[in-house]
C-alpha cells in the first residue's frame, strides 16, 4: 500500500512550567502527521518526543520526515530505526487509524476508553496542597506528586501536610524522575511503609516512582524487594529496547509505559501478551491525536486496572482551532 505523506511541527505552550528533576519545561513541541491512501482514507500519526526522557531529539524526527518522499509505504514506516522510537509510535499509530477494519476496533474499543480512570497530575512543592482540591472536582481519586525537586526535609513536610489533607480512600503516586540518592530513596519507601502501617490514615500510597538514575537499576531492584511500598520503573523503560532489557535482569514491579515515545505499538502489544506485565500507561503531554491512539493501547494491554498518567488537561489552553490553523495555514 502507498500513502501520501505530509506533516506539520507545533508547538504549544505550558500554562504554567512543568518543573521536574529534569529541569523546567515550557513549550511543548511536536510533528502532526497525515498518511492518505490510494482510496482517499486519512490517517493521522503524532511525533511526540522528550530527548532527555530517552526518546530521540526533536530536530532528529524532523530531519527524518524532511528526508521521506511524498509517497511512502508499509514497507517503510515498518523499517524505522529502534533510534527513533517516537516517529516509530506516530507513523505506526497513523497507518493503524488509516487501515483497514480500523473503525470496527475503535468502536469495540470505544466502551473500554470510556471506563478507563486516570491519575491526575499534581504540581511540585507547595502548590499541590491548593491543587488537588480542583482536580478531585473534576472525578480524579488517584494524584501523582513531583518529588526530588526541592530539599527532601522541605518535601517530607508537604508530603506530611498533603497526606492529611487528601480525602480518604485517595491514591497518591510520588514521582522522582529518577532524582533521589539512594539514601533519600530509602527514607521516602521507610516515610510511606509507616503511612501504610498506620491505620489511621486510609490512603494509600501506591508507588513510587523512578526514585534513583536509570543507571542505578541493580539498586532498585534491591529497594523494590525491601519495603512494602511498591516501586514503579519509568524513565529506565521509556523505549521497547529498555522494557525488554529490565523484565530480562528481573524486574517484576511496575512498568510505566510512555507509549508516545516507547516505540512500535504492536511490538509493544506482542511483549505485553507475552510477559503479562504490570502496567501504568502515562502521557507524553502529546495532542488528542497521539493520546487517542495511546489510551486505546492503554485499554488493550492494561492488566490491573491501574489509573492512567493521563490527568494533565489542565497544564494546556485548551485551544479548540489549534490544530485546524496549524494544517490550514501554510
Amino acid at each position: 500500500m502507498r500513502y501520501q505523506f505530509k506533516f506539520r511541527p507545533y508547538q504549544r505552550r505550558f500554562l504554567r512550567s512543568l518543573t521536574t528533576n529534569h529541569g523546567k519545561w515550557d513549550i511543548r513541541e511536536g510533528i502532526i502527521l497525515r498518511l492518505t491512501d490510494e482510496s482517499g482514507k486519512v490517517g493521522w500519526g503524532e511525533i511526540a518526543p522528550i530527548s532527555w526522557f530517552g526518546s530521540e531529539t526533536l530536530e532528529q524526527a524532523l530531519d527524518f520526515c524532511r528526508q521521506l518522499p511524498e509517497e511512502i509505504t508499509d514497507k517503510i514506516i515498518f523499517s524505522i530505526p529502534d533510534e527513533l522510537p517516537a516517529c516509530q509510535f506516530g507513523f505506526e499509530s497513523a497507518w493503524e487509524q488509516g487501515s483497514k477494519g480500523a473503525e470496527e476496533k475503535n468502536l469495540n474499543l470505544s466502551s473500554a476508553l470510556h471506563s478507563l480512570r486516570y491519575s491526575g497530575l499534581l504540581p511540585s512543592g507547595e502548590v499541590a496542597l491548593n491543587q488537588w482540591e480542583t482536580l478531585w472536582q473534576k472525578g480524579y481519586r488517584t494524584f501523582k506528586w513531583k518529588i526530588g525537586v526541592d530539599a527532601i526535609a522541605d518535601e517530607l513536610e508537604i508530603f506530611e501536610s498533603l497526606i492529611h489533607t487528601l480525602p480518604a480512600f485517595t491514591k497518591l503516586r510520588l514521582d522522582a524522575n529518577g532524582g533521589l540518592t539512594y539514601e533519600e530513596a530509602n527514607f521516602w519507601l521507610r516515610a510511606c511503609d509507616n503511612l501504610k502501617a498506620n491505620p489511621e490514615l486510609p490512603l494509600e500510597i501506591e508507588f513510587i516512582e523512578q526514585p534513583l538514575p536509570v543507571e542505578q537499576f541493580q539498586q532498585m531492584l534491591e529497594l523494590s524487594t525491601s519495603y512494602e511500598t511498591a516501586i514503579a520503573l519509568d524513565e529506565s523503560v521509556a523505549t521497547l529496547g529498555q522494557l525488554a532489557a529490565c523484565h530480562q535482569q528481573g524486574w517484576r514491579g511496575i512498568f510505566v509505559i510512555k507509549p508516545g515515545i516507547v516505540g512500535s505499538p504492536s511490538r509493544l502489544r506482542k511483549f505485553c501478551h507475552q510477559h503479562q506485565i504490570d502496567t501504568v500507561f502515562s502521557s507524553v503531554f502529546e495532542t488528542a491525536i497521539a493520546r487517542l491512539a495511546a489510551l486505546q493501547l492503554a485499554a488493550e494491554l492494561s492488566r490491573n486496572n491501574r489509573a492512567l498518567g493521563f490527568g494533565i488537561d489542565h497544564f494546556f489552553e485548551q485551544e479548540e482551532t489549534w490544530f485546524q490553523s496549524l494544517w490550514n495555514d501554510l
